[in-house]
């Protein structure tokens, strides 16, 4: 039996994240304590005592997600993963989980993930939007057929749940199209930028020149990835995938069957909330899930 744990990415995140495990744990205290220090700003604060808005900006949502998840996996004794994942951003949490990074690299290599994009979406005004109730290969076909304008699959969550990402007005048409082809739902989400798309280029370099920049050193156990969710152990093939990955798509369907086919039976997610459990469910109905949070 294959152990797997797994790390959320931006939406997880709740006021009051945080505070107990800081009040609670020593060690946990000097890793948010640090964090404060790398990050030039107490991110603690916003985390514990800030408002929906406030968690909500690219530049603290990012950082205290991570920092919540990676405390937690720290900080809890006795994890030792057979295999890991995460989704998106969750991606660098699980690099730290495997030993790929360190704390400190994996924290600043987020802080200018976020920097990055939040740039990227202020060059590019852009969007997405949340599928449900189409085949995935439908709701390609209807993005590739909305001419002069951005808009592609962005996130492949579970069947049937597919966000796209694009153009403001690309995704308006496409949504359009697609509720006219029979999608139960198109909803415009609230979020700042067309994430995983060809608009985060501008991100995609300078990320880029953070991560060339940084040693990964190799892992523990595999990391499946986003970009095709394989398994990788090489440190240059784990950094460029995870390069590619904010102008790629997040293929988490791919990545639990996968995980499922290498005899993954138990995942369990580590930080705040528990909607990747969910997703898992609905990909693989017979494994075990459960979370530390």
């Amino acid at each position: 039996m294959t152990h797997a744990y797994i790390f959320p990415g931006q939406g997880a995140q709740f006021p009051g994240m945080g505070k107990a495990l800081y009040e609670q744990n020593t060690t946990a205290k000097e890793y948010f304590e640090k964090a404060n220090e790398i990050l030039g700003f107490r991110i603690t604060d916003v985390m514990f005592n800030g408002t929906d808005a406030e968690l909500k900006q690219t530049n603290v949502t990012q950082p205290a997600i991570f920092l919540h998840s990676v405390i937690l996996f720290l900080t809890t004794p006795d994890l030792l993963p057979g295999l890991v994942a995460g989704h998106s951003l969750g991606e660098f949490s699980a690099l730290v989980a495997n030993k790929v990074l360190t704390f400190d690299d994996g924290l600043r290599l987020v802080a200018r993930r976020a920097a990055a994009m939040q740039r990227a979406c202020e060059i590019n005004p852009s969007t997405m939007a949340a599928v449900l109730g189409l085949d995935d290969a439908r709701v390609e076909e209807i993005c590739n057929e909305v001419t002069g304008e951005v808009v592609v699959a962005a996130n492949y969550n579970c069947p049937g749940q597919l966000v796209i990402s694009g153009s403001i007005e690309g995704v308006k048409i496409a949504c359009e199209r697609l509720k006219a082809a029979g999608a139960k739902r198109a909803l415009i989400l609230p979020v700042g930028g067309a994430f995983h798309s060809p608009l985060m280029e501008p991100a995609r370099a300078e990320l880029q020149e953070a991560i060339d920049k940084t040693h990964f050193s190799n892992p523990t156990c595999p990391i499946f990835q986003n970009v095709d969710a394989s398994p990788y152990i090489d440190p240059s093939m784990i950094k460029e995938n995870l390069i590619n990955q904010l102008t790629s798509p997040v293929r988490w369907t791919q990545t639990v069957q996968k995980m499922v086919e290498h005899g993954c039976t138990h995942f369990t997610e580590v930080g705040p909330g528990n909607v990747l459990q969910g997703l898992v469910k609905k990909i693989a109905k017979d494994v075990i899930t459960d979370g530390i949070s």
